[in-house]
């Protein structure tokens, strides 16, 4: 181990122009796919903050005994889609009408009759506010004979439904695409570093050496370029984040930084990217030599 440490590192002396290089490149692959992940990671958060107001509004017929709600509601309670019920009575609804309607408080103070039924607003936990279970939900609450109606608001929950698709497809495309180019470059700088040292690779086999013995040093080499720009490109995300931040004047003053186990997770795809990089370039050398 200690061999192929001291080989890896003279590498970096041998050609600090190449290694240079290649971190270079993850970094800035990694770079700017870690700033397309905070695209994502904070367009998530707002779709999850629209996802919390989903809801499902059941429309109660009137004059529906209160056993009957306080049982149908301990019932709708214990469906595993649901985080809680809410039970809005007549004058419950007109209040919050005259509350929050402004422009036609004046017609609520003047009712002689509450024209508003009462309702039973049903919000999901996380997981379960996509537009399937949501129907699902809204047929289950239309079985109960005391419902009159049922919204929820589907073309919205479908639209929301299409973002986070469409959010998770392009991410994915991105991501494919710019570690597709880093394990190219960092293949080509780990192959003009065998081709400065294929005399010493080709004495090494005439010896005796193994080809994992021979790769050893090439892998380890890789997998610190890839360290490096991982760390690099979290360094370049965090000072774009921070600039990004400042400069909007407070209008992003909510936007989140990558969390701990993501931060890891970029390096180690760093490490995952040279060790490619390398191990593409070095089998098609020995295969080739």
């Amino acid at each position: 181990m200690r061999l192929l440490t001291r080989e890896a590192l003279l590498s970096f002396r041998r050609a600090p122009l190449l290694s240079t290089l290649s971190i270079t490149t993850i970094a800035f692959s990694l770079f700017t796919l870690g700033l397309f992940g905070l695209v994502a990671i904070n367009l998530r958060e707002a779709l999850r903050g629209l996802e919390e107001r989903v809801e499902i509004v059941a429309f109660v017929l009137r004059g529906t005994p209160a056993e009957t709600i306080t049982l149908a509601t301990q019932d709708i309670a214990a469906f595993p889609e649901v985080q809680d019920v809410v039970y809005v009575t007549e004058e419950q609804a007109l209040a919050r009408a005259r509350r929050e309607l402004v422009e036609f408080r004046d017609a609520y103070r003047d009712l002689q009759v509450n024209p508003l039924p009462a309702s039973m607003e049903v919000r999901l936990r996380n997981g379960y506010r996509d537009a399937a279970h949501v129907e699902r939900v809204a047929q289950r609450l239309r079985g109960f004979g005391f419902v009159n109606d049922v919204r929820f608001g589907r073309e919205w929950v479908q639209k929301l439904d299409y973002l986070r698709n469409i959010t998770g497809i392009v991410g994915f495309v991105i991501g494919l695409a710019f570690a597709a180019v880093a394990v190219v470059i960092i293949g080509v700088t780990i192959r003009l570093t065998l081709l400065q040292r294929a005399r010493e690779i080709s004495i090494m086999r005439l010896v005796g050496a193994t080809n994992w013995f021979i790769r050893g040093p090439f892998l380890l080499e890789g997998a610190l370029k890839g360290l490096l720009g991982g760390l690099l490109s979290l360094v370049l995300c965090y000072a774009g984040y921070l600039l990004f931040r400042d400069r909007s004047g407070g209008t992003f003053a909510g936007l989140i930084f990558f969390q701990p186990v993501q931060m890891v997770g970029i390096v180690l795809f760093g490490v995952l990217l040279g060790l490619c990089g390398s191990l593409v370039s070095v089998g098609r050398h020995l295969r080739h030599a």
